[in-house]
């Protein structure tokens, strides 16, 4: 089953939406340049859930980190910056991490092979000078060149009219898709009819 990641929830009513139509992840941008940084405080996630709260993060401090793990009861942590393999390494002492790529057509997945033992997931994203968010999408052609056995999450620009075409792909490592932009309202207001419809799509509900 593929996994969804809704990231860039800026408010708890849609996370709790979210939460009830089985969202496997949501993201919550600690990133204060970011149009959608979460700055109000959230309760405790309902126990029942199965849906995950991802923290992403970019180049933050180590204090700063651990102190939004604890205090949003984060079960995940998403580093979309330049952070170093040590640092992963650490962080992945605490709770699991998924590291963020950018990819452009001239990018190495060599890059990739240090980080594997510290990670739970990559996430390929769209490379852009603002850490994601761009909206665009890279050549998925690219991903021929992941060898890895590593599981990949695919970012950058997915819109619902692509779903069709990224169930199609045939990467014995993509293990699902993180969804921002293109399912936007305004940021960090999410279409959650967009949302459920992609969903759908994704569990074989309709055509």
């Amino acid at each position: 089953m593929m996994i969804v990641k809704v990231c860039g929830i800026t408010q708890e009513d849609q996370y709790k939406l979210l939460e009830q139509q089985q969202v496997d992840m949501v993201g919550l941008n600690f990133y204060p340049p970011s149009k959608r940084f979460v700055t109000l405080p959230w309760s405790k996630p309902n126990q029942q859930t199965s849906t995950q709260r991802i923290g992403v993060f970019v180049n933050p401090e180590m204090e700063f980190l651990l102190d939004m793990i604890d205090q949003y009861n984060l079960d995940l942590v998403q580093l979309h910056g330049n952070e170093t393999v040590d640092f992963c390494k650490e962080v992945d002492s605490w709770i699991p991490v998924i590291k963020a790529f950018g990819i452009d057509d001239t990018f190495s997945f060599a890059t990739l092979a240090p980080y594997q033992n510290f990670v739970k997931y990559f996430l390929l994203d769209t490379k852009s000078a603002f850490y994601g968010g761009s909206g665009l999408k890279f050549s998925w052609h690219k991903l021929a060149e992941y060898n890895y056995d590593k599981p990949f999450l695919l970012s950058g620009g997915i819109r619902l009219e692509d779903i069709d075409d990224i169930l199609k792909l045939e990467h014995k490592a993509l293990a699902g898709i993180d969804v921002n932009s293109g399912f936007e309202i305004s940021p960090g207001v999410k279409d959650l009819d967009k949302i459920n419809k992609m969903l759908k799509i994704i569990h074989n509900e309709e055509s």
